[in-house]
């Protein structure tokens, strides 16, 4: 299974932090969020990842190559115009459209203990065409599901935690262009009677580092886990 890692964003909300440093190499307890992700994803025996890279692109890259990209193979999609989620992928898509196995999209800025292979094996059970890690809490953006789980739309609901499952196919049904939301691509599937799923993730441990307080609870959770 392959990977893609979302860390083109500039982080504005982790300012000053971001102002001489990309979001990805902001540190959590002595290690930074990049670190973090590749290490989780190669504990589910992921090692081929793709990242995009935007904001202080050069010392991503930089920092790879002196960590000796952390014993993995991994690529760099850069991005001269920042393209979100959507448009980000779409503009990676080389990197698995020749895979049969699905793959995981996994946002820097999020830290959690969900099983992803566990979710994996859900989403191919399902023969989903994408699956989302979703949590029972507040957000300004909720999905609405049913009782399968079915993505139905925007509303009351569940709310999206940054870490998706799919399957290759998906990426030829990707028909916006520029910069865009992957979350209105699922919108747009769903309501034409794809598969997209949400899966559970109330058990785990999880946390966005957004903004400064984030990455100083998560500081905290961390001592405690050890």
């Amino acid at each position: 299974m392959k990977a893609m890692v979302l860390a083109a964003g500039l982080g504005t909300r982790l300012r000053p932090l971001t102002d001489s440093r990309p979001k990805a190499l902001v540190e959590v307890a002595g290690r930074t969020l990049l670190e973090i992700t590749l290490e989780r994803l190669r504990a589910f025996g992921i090692h081929d990842v793709i990242i995009n890279v935007h904001h202080f692109a050069e010392m991503m890259v930089d920092y790879l190559k002196a960590n000796g990209n952390f014993g993995m193979h991994i690529e760099i999609s850069r991005e001269e115009l920042l393209l979100d989620t959507g448009g980000g992928l779409k503009k990676a898509a080389w990197f698995f459209r020749d895979d049969a196995e699905p793959f995981v999209l996994h946002n820097v800025d999020v830290i959690s203990t969900v099983d992803l292979q566990r979710m994996a094996q859900f989403h191919k059970n399902a023969q989903a065409l994408a699956t989302l890690a979703v949590q029972d809490r507040h957000t300004s953006r909720p999905l609405a599901f049913d009782d399968h789980l079915q993505l139905g739309g925007r509303g009351p609901g569940l709310a999206f935690s940054g870490i998706h499952v799919i399957s290759p196919r998906l990426l030829s049904m990707l028909t916006e262009e520029g910069a865009f939301s992957i979350i209105n691509s699922y919108l747009r599937l769903a309501a034409q009677g794809e598969k997209i799923l949400g899966f559970s993730t109330d058990e785990y441990y999880w946390r966005d580092l957004g903004k400064p307080d984030d990455l100083m609870q998560a500081a905290q959770d961390f001592s405690r886990m050890e």
